[in-house]
């Protein structure tokens, strides 16, 4: 099914099959369109990736891209960059900033996070979900979820459902 994305969720090197599993039901349920950046730390065809996008995943508009100049080159193509990065550490939380339909919201890998020089090349784009200090960080597929949720909450919500 092709559509005109309300957002991108760009999984940069993800590594854990379900999260990105997670992530690919959340953006069918909102809209948006998945990217996954190489490297990517299982198949494509993986079970565990498909078991946790159950039977939603045929309904997922995704692309890989094969690193993070393809990606930001296949974006501008449809005329879009990216737009925030969610890192623990940054300067500024998720609900700080408006967000608008189109919008390309980029999340590191689960053990690495965001590269250092990608972060500190977007400083004003860097955002954070807080937590007690207690917890060094969030699970991936739950940070795209309470972004991609704020977004939509800010636009009034997706509208009555068919």
């Amino acid at each position: 099914m092709r559509y005109d994305p309300l957002l991108h969720i760009v999984l940069h090197e993800p590594e854990i099959p379900p999260n990105a599993g997670n992530v690919g039901r959340t953006c069918v349920a909102i809209g948006a369109k998945m990217w996954l950046v190489r490297p990517i730390g299982f198949k494509l065809d993986d079970y565990y990736l498909r078991r946790a996008g159950l039977d939603y995943w045929e309904e997922l508009e995704w692309e890989v891209a094969d690193s993070w100049d393809d990606l930001v080159s296949r974006l501008a193509q449809v005329g879009r960059r990216p737009n925030w990065f969610f890192e623990v550490g940054g300067p500024r939380t998720y609900t700080d900033v408006t967000y608008s339909r189109g919008d390309v919201l980029v999340f590191g890998s689960e053990s690495k996070g965001l590269p250092e020089d990608l972060l500190a090349a977007h400083t004003s784009e860097h955002l954070t979900i807080p937590s007690r200090p207690q917890v060094r960080s969030l699970n991936l597929s739950n940070c795209a979820a309470i972004v991609a949720y704020e977004a939509v909450r800010q636009w009034g919500g997706l509208g009555p459902r068919p």
